[in-house]
């Protein structure tokens, strides 16, 4: 514990001193958003905003052409406007004119200057090229081309009609970046950014802590006018062991904790997933619909026991899903699953408990009597962190007559596998990248199996695909998720993959933080967000 008071001090400390742009001098602490990330950050350039660690410190530093709401609804950022061709293939975005980089010496006399469309063909030249290697680059495979007509005009080409596009621009790694900064060979931008969001870099010691600072030129303002961002500065430190975040956050030193750990589930929230009474008047509880399919993909190309349609079904009515979210997830999540496409997003369909022990014993007894196989096994592969998950499983399965054998490997070898067809029965999730339904169904397209794409089971359907090409070509919102939710069916009935749970995200705050809301894809956003004093 002497440690953590330790921790504590320095930190304060080393905000306060780094608060010059205040004109008291120091930082008001009750206008200080405080988190903890216990990953390691390896970059704030949003080029590389590959996982939460780095998208959270990202979405408050920079901006793009458009972006989300908490309802994944797509909303002008910086392009005030847009028009999409008739035939779904050019975008022509109209820029916001009041929009403003960071301070920063190389912007001469003026220490900023305004974005304009040019700052976007350079943003998004340097995101493709091969020199920096970006992980996101590949949001723009579909793009054919892309310029600034002039200063206020941005137009892109694609090589064929894609109606999710515009969620793919919403991500961070499609962020405007200066030139004079981002070239500049003495400035190390990966851990100095300068971008345009509600808040700037001012602070950061990897590993200990972080710090950034309102952005007086910021240029949203709330519905009655006021400049956004409330929030006077946000303070990150880097506890690895959630429990001693936990503990930072019950003793007042964090503002909010994301997630349910195994450390503190228990202590936090009831069996039913609600907010333990003791808590009740200090914290609030968030929650809501996550982007995040958690389920057990078969190798369909693998000659055992799953190639038969009668197994994958036992498999997926044999076990009660409420049951297992109670207790190993203390309800967190949706039992009412139906195919791969979470709550959350359009397209989405939900069946009642499946749970049919029964049924599943005749299929199983049926397969047994036509195959001559008294004693179906197979092999589920996991890693380390969903071992309850499996063996719970297993004991439910041999209940009814399938032995269930559990292969544990390291998260990194369980992916070669899985990619290269060497596992028959496996652990897996599917995270949105962006909001269409899109980004899930892929995983079943014929032609996006291994090399080619994330078709991990070798799922093959020709009416499926007929649907998928289908669904590209469709602009109107409604006939695409008419679309995806017969896609998802065939998703269902065929099985794949048997969906676990959809996953739900949980935030707890102090009573005193103001619209921190929740999103399915989890991100936080905090230039709308207020803090009351204590």
């Amino acid at each position: 514990m002497k440690s953590l008071l330790c921790y504590t001090s320095v930190f304060w400390i080393v905000l306060t001193l780094t608060s010059c742009q205040n004109k008291a001098g120091t930082v008001n602490e009750d206008l200080v958003f405080r988190y903890n990330e216990s990953a390691n950050i390896q970059t704030l350039d949003p080029a590389f905003a590959r996982n939460q660690a780095i998208i959270w410190p990202c979405n408050q530093l920079f901006n793009g052409l458009v972006q989300l709401d908490d309802s994944l609804l797509i909303q002008p950022d910086i392009a005030k406007n847009w028009s999409i061709s008739e035939d779904g293939k050019q975008y022509r975005f109209t820029l916001r004119k009041d929009v403003f980089f960071h301070k920063h010496i190389n912007f001469g006399s003026d220490s900023t200057r305004a974005v304009t469309a040019s700052d976007f063909e350079y943003s998004f030249k340097r995101l493709t090229s091969g020199q920096l290697a970006s992980p996101g680059a590949w949001i723009m495979q579909k793009v054919d081309s892309f310029k600034a007509e002039n200063d206020s005009v941005f137009v892109i080409d694609l090589q064929e009609p894609f109606p999710a596009f515009l969620g793919l621009l919403s991500m961070k790694y499609a962020s405007v970046v200066p030139k004079e900064v981002t070239e500049d060979m003495h400035h190390n931008f990966r851990s100095h950014p300068i971008g345009t969001g509600p808040f700037y870099f001012k602070f950061w010691e990897e590993n200990v802590k972080m710090v950034l600072r309102k952005n007086p030129l910021y240029f949203e303002k709330d519905a009655n006018g006021v400049s956004l961002p409330y929030l006077e500065a946000v303070a990150v430190t880097f506890l690895p062991d959630k429990q001693s975040s936990f503990l930072q956050f019950i003793q007042g030193n964090l503002d909010f904790i994301s997630g349910l750990d195994p450390s503190y589930k228990d202590e936090i929230i009831t069996e039913d997933g609600v907010l333990r009474e003791k808590y009740q008047d200090r914290f609030k509880q968030i929650s809501g619909p996550y982007l995040n399919t958690e389920y057990l993909g078969f190798n369909l190309e693998d000659q055992g026991i799953a190639q038969d349609i009668r197994i994958r079904r036992a498999l997926d009515m044999g076990f009660d899903r409420k049951k297992m979210l109670m207790y190993l997830r203390n309800g967190m999540g949706s039992a009412n699953v139906g195919g791969m496409i979470p709550k959350g997003l359009a397209g989405n369909i939900e069946l009642n408990s499946k749970f049919n022990p029964s049924l599943a014993r005749e299929l199983i007894a049926e397969y047994k009597k036509e195959t001559g196989n008294i004693r179906p096994t197979i092999t589920l592969s996991t890693n380390a962190s969903y071992i309850d998950i499996a063996e719970f499983l297993q004991r439910e399965w041999q209940k009814l007559g399938i032995d269930v054998q559990v292969d544990v490997s390291p998260p990194s070898t369980l992916r070669q596998e899985i990619a290269t067809g060497k596992v028959t029965f496996f652990r897996g999730s599917w995270i949105a990248d962006y909001p269409d339904a899109e980004n899930y169904l892929s995983l079943f397209y014929s032609k996006n199996i291994p090399p080619n794409g994330p078709n991990y089971t070798r799922f093959k359907n020709e009416n499926y695909d007929v649907l998928y090409k289908l669904a590209y070509r469709t602009v109107s919102d409604s006939e695409r998720t008419a679309i995806y939710k017969e896609m998802d069916s065939i998703i269902a009935a065929e099985l794949p993959v048997i969906v676990l749970f959809y996953d739900r995200a949980v935030r707890f705050t102090h009573k005193n933080v103001e619209n921190l809301g929740i999103n399915p894809m989890n991100n936080l956003f905090l230039k709308r967000v207020k803090k009351q004093r204590g």
